[in-house]
């Protein structure tokens, strides 16, 4: 290296340094938002492997003094755990099943198709949005019961599918908007109707956006609690996880690492589906919000 090069190298170093200070700093106040907000889950993840006095007397501290894994095997086992999660999972890949096709055409045939009242029923989902969950569940609860429904895990399907679930209705609706027309003229035209054209042919072209839905539909789902628990007031049996929380309260105290450990092993699936889907995820909504 020249000594002219050296100079113009040292001559530009303070304006480099200058013009990536506000990035370092930006990136140091978003690592200690990050440090916070990821601190109460790392918190449970340790409370989950002490025991009942180490949890108080620990405070904020992360190192259990002993691990005792015994809270999970409690939790599955004596707290009936292993149950639970596999009615969440029955409950929610058929909530999430039902509520993706359902949205999904209701967003294909208001996207696509024009017909008197569309305005009204848009303008009707939208506000329903404004409507606190709260109002829906004695409704939505006595025709479940005059169904025969109330005490069953097909009851609690429906109750929860049942919803608009407007935000899936126009991410769908938004997406089908973008995609041009000519695909379902040449489908219509190889004899396609429109169930044809839907499952094979449009569906199929929303799957980021099906993804999105899928996410933000099991999570709702995952996390219900009020409508599970009204489901499942006489068959303790059908309690989902979120439900069944409440087996670690008693009259006196409450079993906090073994909550702990149950709330662990409830977060489980969804950070293993958030992991699998989030590109999809994102790709969906950017989609959506770009149509």
């Amino acid at each position: 290296m020249t000594a002219a090069t050296e100079t113009a190298a040292a001559r530009h170093a303070p304006g480099r340094w200058r013009r990536r200070a506000p990035i370092w700093a930006l990136t140091a106040v978003l690592l200690v938002v990050a440090a916070f907000w990821v601190y109460p889950f790392v918190w449970v993840l340790s409370a989950s492997v002490k025991d009942q006095l180490e949890v108080f007397a620990s405070g904020l501290g992360l190192l259990p003094d002993e691990f005792v894994w015994s809270n999970y095997g409690r939790a599955w086992t004596d707290a009936n755990f292993g149950r639970y999660m596999v009615n969440t999972v029955i409950v929610t890949a058929a909530t999430v099943v039902v509520v993706v096709i359902r949205c999904a055409m209701a967003g294909y045939v208001l996207a696509r198709y024009r017909f008197l009242g569309r305005r009204v029923v848009m303008g009707v989902l939208v506000a329903t949005l404004f409507v606190p969950a709260g109002y829906t569940i004695i409704p939505v609860v006595e025709l479940t019961q005059q169904l025969g429904l109330l005490n069953s895990l097909t009851g609690m399907v429906i109750a929860l599918s049942g919803g608009g679930h407007v935000a899936a209705v126009l991410l769908y609706l938004g997406y089908f908007r973008g995609i041009p027309r000519e695909i379902e003229e040449a489908a219509v035209i190889d004899g396609a109707g429109f169930l044809t054209v839907f499952f094979r042919v449009m569906l199929p072209l929303a799957g980021p956006v099906t993804a999105t839905v899928v996410v933000l539909t099991f999570l709702t789902t995952w996390n219900a609690f009020f409508l599970p628990l009204v489901f499942t007031f006489s068959r303790p049996d059908l309690r989902t996880l979120s439900v069944g929380m409440q087996a670690f309260v008693g009259e006196n105290s409450v079993d906090w690492p073994g909550m702990a450990a149950a709330a662990t092993l409830s977060l489980i699936p969804i950070v293993v589906l958030f992991l699998v889907l989030q590109r999809y995820f994102f790709e969906g909504i950017a989609g959506a919000v770009k149509s």
